[in-house]
């Protein structure tokens, strides 16, 4: 090999060692992952999201998807001629929209997903919230102007039960799981918001970190008048922040909330327009999005663009 092609190599060996202390901290962690947003939408970016989830995986660390269909299931309700209703932020799921939602969630978007992940390998397994009893809720009626109102087949997670999708970690797989719910009293099924479901497994598996995946870059010092980003806050900080939040950035601050008060170490906001951000995210310095932290806990300045 000569001089000049050695030293052409050189930068990789420098981006590869540049990961070495996130690979050390971060093998056989837990990640849960919530896939949504443009990239879920945009083809490259699809592509590059299922490289990073199975970059993880070889990496060491222990991803599990949890995915929404939004413009999904709009269309489909679209050319079905079912009507997309929305009340408090929430779509609302009549009993012939919810066999749609199903649809859509477990033999679309996740199909889609799982064969994308499969391309590099044996790895990813698809479930619904059904399944072993992983998601199970109750109707949820949120309330608009002081009064309950009745949205449907909308669920409220009760309990998670993470049997199946520690099975199928210890067996080297990557959870691959739609935000659909077992009824806990009627028998039916729930549609639920995907970021919510994603924050309680992410509090039940006991993960290192939570990671959102949205079409902004992070949470805003003070939208619209500025688009300064907020890169860290503790959860004290976000929950006084909650009630002035727009209503597509509520679940997903309310799910960071929730992961971080419930064990979990942190919980990221990250810009999915972003090829690779994911990883950008877990193994450079360069953190981009928006971390939330427990109250007590203190990350040191080093360490502050790394997400887990």
């Amino acid at each position: 090999m000569s001089i000049t092609r050695k030293h052409t190599a050189l930068p990789k060996a420098r981006i590869l060692i540049e990961a070495l202390p996130w690979l050390v901290r971060h093998n056989g962690k837990k990640v849960v992952i919530k896939f949504g947003g443009n990239a879920m939408i945009d083809e490259d970016l699809k592509a590059a999201f299922a490289q990073d989830v199975v970059f993880l995986h070889h990496a060491g660390l222990k991803p599990v998807v949890v995915h929404g269909g939004g413009p999904q299931i709009s269309a489909a309700l679209d050319k079905h001629g079912i009507v997309s209703e929305f009340k408090a932020g929430l779509r609302v799921t009549t009993e012939d929209a919810m066999d749609v939602v199903r649809m859509v969630l477990a033999g679309q978007v996740q199909r889609e997903l799982v064969n994308l992940l499969n391309e590099h390998g044996p790895l990813a397994v698809g479930l619904t919230g059904e399944d072993a009893h992983t998601i199970t809720a109750t109707k949820h009626q949120p309330e608009i102007d002081g009064e309950l109102v009745d949205i449907g087949r909308v669920g409220e997670i009760t309990e998670i039960d993470t049997g199946a999708i520690e099975a199928l970690l210890a067996d080297g797989r990557i959870p691959v799981v739609s935000s659909i719910a077992r009824s806990q009293d009627d028998g039916h099924v729930y549609n639920v918001n995907a970021d919510t479901a994603a924050a309680a497994l992410a509090a039940a598996l006991g993960a290192e970190t939570l990671m959102v995946l949205t079409d902004v870059e992070g949470l805003y010092e003070d939208w619209p008048n500025s688009d300064e980003v907020i890169s860290r806050l503790t959860a004290s900080q976000l929950e006084k922040l909650l009630p002035d939040l727009s209503s597509g950035m509520v679940p997903k601050m309310e799910g960071c909330l929730h992961a971080v008060r419930h064990g979990v170490n942190t919980a990221r906001v990250i810009d999915g327009r972003v090829p690779h951000s994911i990883l950008l995210e877990i193994f450079t310095d360069e953190g981009i999005g928006t971390m939330v932290v427990p109250d007590e806990h203190v990350v040191p300045a080093e360490q502050e663009g790394d997400a887990v």
